[in-house]
Formats: structure tokens, sequence, C-alpha cells
């Protein structure tokens, strides 16, 4: 098995090492040179050029829209008798015609979006949720389950992008809701350690309080394993999707909102926590 990771950006470099560094054989690609840098301090062999994934016969997809995996398909042809395993953050009927074309040109498709960033996947630890057909999801094991500790197939292909727009709308919904009252405790002059200490004892606690609440005290946002513009994408995404459905989503489209104006602002690559900054913008 020779892999190759199409799109070398954060969570895809660290992907490509984390299977190199398991044993695999593994090349990169991505569209642009600016990468290429980094995948090259780190050992591996990555180019823009095509031709470095011709012999793969698996291709996984570390890419931020359904445009740019589309735009890698066609370097990636011919597809035929090829495993393509989509790890990145789309839609559902975006997966699902991503799968189609896949298959129309004789390949075989697995969508396996993860929960967790940099650290989980260089670790292996990262939690997979596929969707797809389960002989694809057995072929893909090997790849997966260096990647993550126990890769689940959630169903058909779709309801793994689904499952993986339900999570990341609770990081979105979390970290608002934090931001704003984290934002009302320090205008009122409240001590924050002490907020933070009855937050932990009660039922309302998540621990991602406590992971960006540094970030947020420090208006330091460097750094970013996941940057606000892609929790915006991902909003977006979940919006479009549960509307499509019956949802009502004007909570959703009322924190994307916020998450514009806060990449208006110029936080769009920073960490996702920066939309403290867009809840609270004349917090000190």
């Amino acid at each position: 098995m020779k892999i190759a990771v199409l799109g070398l950006g954060l969570m895809g470099l660290a992907m490509a090492t984390r299977l190199q560094a398991t044993g695999h054989r593994v090349c990169g690609w991505n569209r642009s040179r600016g990468r290429l840098a980094a995948a090259h301090e780190a050992g591996l062999d990555a180019s823009t050029d095509a031709d470095t994934m011709g012999s793969a016969n698996v291709l996984v997809l570390t890419l931020s829209d359904a445009a740019a995996i589309g735009n890698a398909l066609d370097h990636a042809a011919p597809l035929e008798d090829r495993l393509v395993i989509q790890m990145g953050t789309i839609g559902p009927d975006e997966s699902r015609a991503v799968a189609a074309r896949v298959e129309a040109a004789g390949g075989r498709y697995l969508e396996a979006p993860v929960l967790g960033s940099i650290p989980e996947a260089r670790s292996g630890t990262l939690i997979i949720m596929a969707g797809g057909g389960k002989e694809h999801f057995e072929a893909a094991l090997p790849v997966l389950e260096a990647l993550g500790t126990r890769p689940t197939l959630v169903g058909p292909t779709g309801q793994g992008a689904a499952l993986k727009l339900a999570m990341n709308q609770l990081i979105a919904g979390l970290t608002t809701a934090f931001s704003a009252s984290l934002g009302l405790v320090r205008a009122e002059g409240i001590e924050t350690d002490l907020f933070m200490a009855l937050l932990r004892e009660s039922a309302l606690y998540a621990p991602t309080f406590d992971k960006k609440l540094g970030k947020m005290l420090a208006h330091d946002y460097a750094r970013p394993n996941f940057p606000l513009k892609h929790l915006l994408k991902d909003t977006r995404l979940f919006e479009a999707a549960a509307g499509a459905r019956g949802s009502d989503t004007r909570v959703q489209a009322a924190m994307a909102s916020l998450f514009e104006s806060g990449v208006d602002a110029g936080f769009g690559d920073e960490d996702y926590s920066a939309l403290y900054e867009a809840v609270n913008p004349r917090r000190g």
C-alpha cells in the first residue's frame, strides 16, 4: 500500500508524517508550493507535481472544502482502482457528490472526518467518524488505525460528514457561549478565578473552557490548531445542511455572522478562540 496525502496544511502534514512514522509508504501533494518546505523538513516526499502520486493506490484527502477536493481529484486522475479517503470537513451532500464522482471513475470512496487536532494527529489518537460501505471501511483500516485509536463506521456516505458538522457546531456554540459569559464576568470586575472555580464544580463545565481561557485572557491566538476561518466555514455548512432538513438555524446564522466579523477584523488565520474578540470587541 502506497499512500498519497493530498493537502499539506496543518492537519494534512501532521497526518502524513504520522502515517510515515507508522511504517506506511507516503508521499504528499499540495496545489501550491507554500507548504512544501515544511513537508520536506519533516522528511516527506512532497511536490506540486501530480506525478508524485502516480503509484499511490490510496489517496487521503485533507483539504479545506469541496472545491479544493474537486481540484485535487482533477490532478489525481485516473481514479480507477484507487481508494479515496476523504478526511476533511464538508457537507453530507457534498460528500455524496464526491463519492459519485470517484465511483463513476472506477474508484472507491470513504469519508472519514476526524475530531482532534494536530497533537492528536501526531500521536494517532484522532476520533474518526467514517461513512461509506463496510468493505471500503475495512480496506481503509490500516490507514485509519494509524491515525485514530478506534475508527468508527457511522453509516452510509454522508452520515460521517453530518456527524462531523454536528460536532463542530458544538465547538462553535460552546466557545461562543463561554466567550459571552467570560466577557460579562470581566466587564463587571468579577475575579476570573472565582468564576472558573464555580463553573468547574457545576454541570455547565466543559473542558474546552479551560483549554481556551488562557488565549482569551492574553488575547493571543497565534499557533492555531483550528483557525477561525475554518470554524466559520463549518458553521455555514451546518446551517445549510440542517436548514435543508427543516431545522431552525437562526442561532447558527447569528454565530456565523459573529465569526465573519472576527475574520474581517483580521483573526481568520488565528485560533478559533479569537471569536472572543468578536463577541467582546471592546473588552480589556
